[in-house]
């Protein structure tokens, strides 16, 4: 006898972990390998911060730019999420972005002190004050589909829908924020950006 299990929404990754786990990580491997990413790359040294502050931003190129990347990972993302490795996937890209933050700022405490706190803020200000609620969301939106698809049983007489009209709309509204933060990514994060080089 099969028993038959109904879609929980208490079954979850733990995205909190995964990032702090990523977290840690990249902050371990700055610091353990500073003199192979930093030394010997010129990573966020003072050169380049030197030339970015007399730079010429051409927004709408960065915005074609900025929204071919981070649509196009978005879209990756939900559609490995309906394979049946979707949810290492999603586990996987949170502590990417764990591991991402961590080897940033570490990068930049390494170089700045605690001036690089201030400059890893305004790198991602104002847009990740979107893109942040908006990547959460579609990995619990994804997380979801993938338990749809191969987890989640249903009786024969049960109409299996792997995809609720509102699940949709849920879908469109995050890639409707992420489009936002693109916009802000690249016509107001550049002028912030170097409104503090010019004082850094």
């Amino acid at each position: 006898m099969r028993i038959n299990r109904q879609p929980s929404q208490k079954e979850h990754l733990p995205l909190f972990y995964l990032f702090l786990a990523g977290l840690v990580a990249g902050i371990l491997t700055m610091n353990f390998g500073k003199s192979i990413l930093l030394e010997n790359t010129g990573l966020l040294d003072e050169y380049t911060l030197y030339h970015m502050k007399y730079m010429t931003v051409d927004s709408n190129a960065l915005f074609v730019f900025v929204l071919k990347k981070r649509l196009g990972s978005m879209l990756t993302l939900t559609v490995l999420s309906t394979t049946y490795l979707g949810l290492l996937v999603c586990g996987g890209a949170i502590f990417w972005y764990g591991l991402s933050t961590g080897s940033f700022l570490m990068a930049l405490l390494i170089r700045y002190g605690l001036k690089g706190l201030f400059l890893a803020v305004a790198s991602v200000f104002p847009q990740y004050l979107l893109y942040v609620p908006a990547v959460v969301a579609l990995v619990l939106w994804c997380e979801r589909l993938n338990r749809n698809i191969y987890f989640n049983r249903y009786s024969p007489l049960e109409e299996r829908k792997v995809i609720q009209p509102g699940q949709i709309l849920k879908l469109l509204a995050i890639f409707g924020v992420i489009l936002v933060g693109c916009l802000l990514e690249s016509f107001c994060n550049p002028y912030i950006l170097l409104m503090l080089l010019k004082i850094f």
